[in-house]
């Protein structure tokens, strides 16, 4: 039941209409209507990052390059 009120005060649905949706249509509204409630807090904007963060599979090759330089090993900046 706590989904589904999730559902019907973030759509602004009744429960019927919550009941009546496509399970695909009813999942997708659960996972976004979750995220924004999350994005309301400071410890849910963290918390969102951090899943953002998890989530990537490919390095970002320009902020390593960045970091560490073209050869692997950790620049040192003002030396």
């Amino acid at each position: 039941m706590k989904s589904e009120k999730l559902v019907m005060d973030f759509a602004r649905l009744s429960l019927w209409e919550v009941q009546e949706l496509d399970l695909d249509v009813y999942l997708y509204l659960v996972r976004e209507a979750y995220i924004y409630d999350l994005s309301q807090t400071k410890q849910g904007r963290e918390y969102l990052e951090t899943c953002k963060r998890l989530t990537v599979t490919k390095p970002e090759r320009d902020k390593l390059r960045a970091r560490y330089g073209k050869n692997g090993k950790r620049e040192r900046h003002g030396s």
